[in-house]
């Protein structure tokens, strides 16, 4: 074996981390070197168990590994390439490898990790999706981890705005996870690249994931909580990104609403409240260039031509609004009411929720 095929294969094995790989590497020097070592070598430099199976292993198991990720159309980078991500670098644990679809080199654009909850509300989700959009729009790469909730908000958001993301899985390539994300994987890949540290044929096990958390933060300055339960893995994401010396933002929640104890309870220990995406820019001293959407100019010259439009659509906000809320702010029928509103959908200015709720788009 190669020293590239020596740390891919010392991937494959378990407990041998970048850690524990410089402790070989200073005994070994290279990487190919620890495959040759005696076995009276590897007990001395890191015990027993591991000793052993880096005594037994299967080179199959590298033949394998190397077979699928090229089926898949993977790179493969290791901790001393030159594109393995700089910020990423700098964290204690470093992953030795890392298996790549798409351009890696987004990462070393400035970044903001976005993480939450699985079961996402829809402020949560609407949030996630509406600052990667605005942040993507800054020139901002939007880190998350593809999973459901607030992670897929924030991948689509960016997506939509043209921008750059990454996705850090916490299973191999073999598993995509969860599978009704594949085509969104896809697409990741075309604007920025999916990346993972396990093996191909790595499952989607509870375990990795606090493992995949650390890859988050590792890649980004600061790391935003857009909605999270109090033991949500996304605040163990919060806890990496304080260890690795990166900034944690919140948005503020309702303070009975479940979904928002997570970040309310990170802004009493001192997290960066937001409410906008200039104030992580602002932090991060990063520039902020207003974005004119042109699409929201035109749809506003359509509007100015109904005052009726105009009232009804001055009465909705970024909060969702019932028809009868609706009734009562404007004092008029329902049925005069449900006309504006679907033109006001027509034109995307505004958008219907479950429960015949409406918001601005």
């Amino acid at each position: 074996m190669n020293d590239f095929e020596s740390l891919v294969a010392l991937n494959l094995i378990p407990q041998v981390g970048s850690t524990r790989l410089t402790g070989l590497l200073e005994y070994f020097q290279k990487p190919e070197n620890i495959f040759k070592g005696s076995r009276q070598e590897l007990l001395a430099v890191c015990g027993e168990k591991i000793a052993q199976n880096i005594a037994a292993f299967n080179s199959r198991l590298l033949e394998d590994d190397l077979v699928l990720a090229k089926k898949s159309g993977l790179r493969i980078i290791t901790l001393f390439d030159r594109d393995y991500p700089r910020l990423l670098k700098e964290i204690p644990g470093a992953p030795i490898v890392l298996y790549v679809s798409g351009n890696i080199s987004v990462a070393d654009n400035p970044s903001i990790g976005i993480v939450g909850s699985r079961r996402a509300s829809f402020y949560g989700s609407n949030n996630a999706e509406k600052f990667a959009a605005e942040l993507s729009a800054q020139g901002i790469t939007i880190i998350s981890g593809m999973a459901r909730g607030v992670d897929t908000c924030a991948h689509k958001g960016a997506l939509k705005a043209k921008g750059r993301t990454v996705a850090v899985m916490g299973s191999g390539f073999s598993h995509i996870y969860p599978p009704e994300n594949a085509g969104l994987s896809k697409k990741i890949s075309e604007n920025g690249a999916v990346i993972s540290e396990f093996p191909m044929k790595t499952k989607p096990l509870a375990q990795n994931f606090p493992r995949r958390n650390r890859l988050i933060s590792g890649l980004s300055l600061g790391v935003l909580v857009a909605e999270a339960a109090r033991n949500s893995g996304a605040l163990i994401t919060a806890d990496f990104a304080l260890e690795q010396g990166r900034e944690v933002f919140a948005l503020p929640g309702r303070i009975d609403s479940l979904g928002s104890t997570g970040p309310n309870s990170l802004l009493k220990q001192g997290a960066k409240l937001v409410t906008c995406c200039e104030d992580i820019l602002e932090e991060l001293n990063l520039p902020f260039s207003p974005v004119v959407d042109h699409e929201r100019e035109a749809a506003g010259r359509k509007l100015s031509s109904s005052k009726e439009e105009e009232m009804v659509y001055g009465c909705i906000s970024r909060e969702a609004i019932t028809i009868d809320e609706l009734m009562e702010k404007t004092s008029k029928p329902c049925g005069y009411l449900a006309s504006l509103i679907l033109k006001l959908q027509f034109k995307k200015l505004i958008r219907e929720l479950p429960g015949k709720q409406f918001m601005r788009n």
